[in-house]
C-alpha cells in the first residue's frame, strides 16, 4: 500500500499507521510462546551474578570510590589551598616575585 492510501484509511477508527506495520497483529500471529529446550542451559546467563544490575555495577570497579576521591580533593584544593603567585593589578609586567 502506498502511504498516502494508508493516511487515508482509517478502518479500525484509531490513528493511522503510516508503516502499515500493525502491531496487534503481529502479536496475534506470534500467539505463546513455543517451549525452549535450551532455556534452562541458557537462564544461569541472567540470575545471580550475571543480572543486568550486576552486569552494570561490575563494568567500572573502582569508579564509585575514583569518583569520591576525586570530588574530595577538588573540595580540599578550593577550600585550602592558596595560590600566591598571582597578585592582582600587575598582569603586563614580566617580573616575578
Amino acid at each position: 500500500m502506498q502511504p498516502s492510501r494508508i493516511l487515508r484509511y482509517n478502518g479500525g477508527g484509531s490513528k493511522p499507521n503510516i508503516t502499515g506495520f500493525e502491531m496487534r497483529e503481529f502479536l496475534r500471529a506470534t500467539g505463546s510462546q513455543r517451549y525452549d529446550p535450551w532455556g534452562r542451559a541458557e537462564a544461569w546467563r541472567y540470575t545471580g551474578r550475571f543480572t543486568r544490575f550486576n552486569r552494570f555495577k561490575n563494568a567500572f570497579p573502582g569508579l564509585g570510590i575514583a569518583t569520591v576521591a576525586f570530588a574530595g580533593y577538588c573540595l580540599y584544593e578550593h577550600f585550602f589551598l592558596r595560590d600566591d603567585h598571582h597578585h592582582g593589578g600587575d598582569h603586563g609586567k614580566e617580573e616575578h616575585h
